[in-house]
């Protein structure tokens, strides 16, 4: 579990490396983390997540995932998630972060247990530090 005293571990998990980028300086200028774990795809994240369990410093506290991604897209990870998520060792807080505003992936997301909420691309500093706090 986190410490007050300790701010959360942020992962992003996505293929686009330019939004990882800009993301990972927003998260940096909105001085809510330490630490930002970068996944290219779902299937990287879950390896990580898996060969970590139980090390819970090592673990986000919050996961922003893409939908569209190769290999382990986010629909894909939230599925094996489910299946991995108790031996963890802790909670994680998981955002679904698009450009799509399909509303099929909206309402799926939105309805989706694993999910705290949909957020569409481009995220601002505030969405990020509002997102981070929420999961607090």
């Amino acid at each position: 579990m986190r410490t007050p005293d300790r701010k959360p571990v942020i992962a992003l998990v996505d293929d686009d490396s330019i939004f990882r980028l800009i993301a990972s300086r927003t998260i940096q200028g909105a001085n809510i983390t330490e630490r930002i774990l970068q996944f290219t795809n779902g299937g990287e994240a879950l390896e990580y997540l898996e060969g970590n369990s139980g090390q819970l410093d090592l673990l986000p506290d919050v996961l922003f995932l893409d939908i569209n991604m190769p290999y382990v897209d986010g629909w894909m990870f939230l599925d094996d998630f489910e299946k991995i998520k108790s031996k963890l060792g802790k909670p994680i807080s998981i955002f679904m972060v698009s450009s799509s505003l399909d509303p099929e992936d909206v309402n799926r997301a939105k309805q989706h247990k694993l999910v705290n909420d949909y957020v569409v691309k481009p995220v601002s500093k505030e969405t990020f530090a509002k997102l981070v706090g929420m999961a607090a």
